[in-house]
């Protein structure tokens, strides 16, 4: 059981980058995407490519997880700056499914629906990190959300977060000021890709195979839910709404009720999450994270708006 719940913990901070990224993409820059999927899903791809078929070590297939998402993310934000709610969530929607569809489809790369298997254990400085030891992948996984929960916090500080935020409360207005619209929406399109890439390069090395039956429409669903129930525009939020969703998405198998449950369970319980969490508390568990900028101690004051 204990070798259980050091699981849970793993997928969460697995699942608290992807959040932290979707945090950006949606709690900063107000732009409703569902295409996390699909950038974790070219993260654990790239990283069980290099390593199976050119033997490069996990460390060196990190920083081309992180460029190939963040270009996809480029490629991405780019035409859908025009789109806005819906029609923004459909369009990033329908790109994660091409890339779930390109990954089952294109065997001579990525071995079609048999997906890749036995991807090496990364190894730092001579030992190797092997995720049958759960304590060791633990604290890299830590590791790696706290450096890119401080560098959120350093970026929601900086004039970019202050231009996200001005661009999410209002375009038009952002735009009167000098805000460069398309620059910041783009960028945040990339951050928010290249986090979750990184989180994919770490799940492809957790599990030592991938499969295109990963990466499915409701890991974008599950990431926007996280997001949501923790708080919008709170990086806090995000880690804990991650947590909260993965321990809520393994209470079947902790409570052996996993047989006596729908298989549905998970789409009409994340359904009922963001319903619940619209109509009672739609800023989320903590709320969105207002700052004060000039002060003369310069910290962040939590809140809810």
């Amino acid at each position: 059981m204990f070798n259980f719940f050091l699981l849970i913990l793993i997928y969460s901070g697995i699942y608290a980058l992807m959040a932290l990224g979707q945090n950006i993409i949606t709690g900063y820059g107000g732009m409703l995407s569902l295409t996390q999927a699909g950038f974790f899903a070219i993260g654990s791809y790239a990283t069980a490519i290099l390593t199976t078929r050119f033997g490069w070590s996990f460390w060196g297939t990190l920083p081309v997880a992180f460029l190939l998402s963040a270009l996809f993310g480029l490629l991405i934000g780019l035409p859908t700056l025009r789109l806005k709610g819906d029609y923004l969530a459909i369009a990033t929607l329908g790109f994660g499914e091409i890339v779930r569809n390109v990954l089952n489809n294109w065997d001579s790369l990525t071995n079609g629906p048999m997906g890749i298997q036995k991807i090496p254990m990364p190894i730092l400085f001579g030992y190797t990190i092997n995720p049958y030891k759960k304590y060791a992948f633990l604290f890299m996984i830590f590791i790696f959300v706290v450096i890119a929960y401080l560098l959120f916090q350093r970026l929601a500080r900086s004039r970019m977060g202050r231009a996200l935020t001005a661009v999410r409360e209002d375009e038009i207005a952002a735009q009167a000021m000098g805000i460069n619209i398309t620059k910041y929406k783009v960028s945040a399109f990339i951050l928010g890709a290249s986090v979750a890439g990184i989180a994919g390069s770490l799940q492809a090395t957790f599990t030592l195979s991938v499969t295109p039956g990963t990466y499915t429409f409701m890991v974008s669903v599950m990431v926007l839910c996280m997001v949501v129930l923790g708080g919008m525009g709170n990086f806090k939020a995000s880690i804990l709404g991650a947590f909260i969703i993965q321990f809520i998405s393994y209470f079947p198998q902790l409570t052996g009720l996993s047989g006596s449950i729908p298989a549905q369970f998970q789409q009409i319980l994340f359904g009922l999450i963001l319903v619940v969490m619209m109509i009672w508390r739609p800023q989320g568990i903590l709320g969105r994270e207002t700052r004060r900028y000039g002060s003369a101690s310069g910290k962040s004051k939590g809140g809810a708006q």
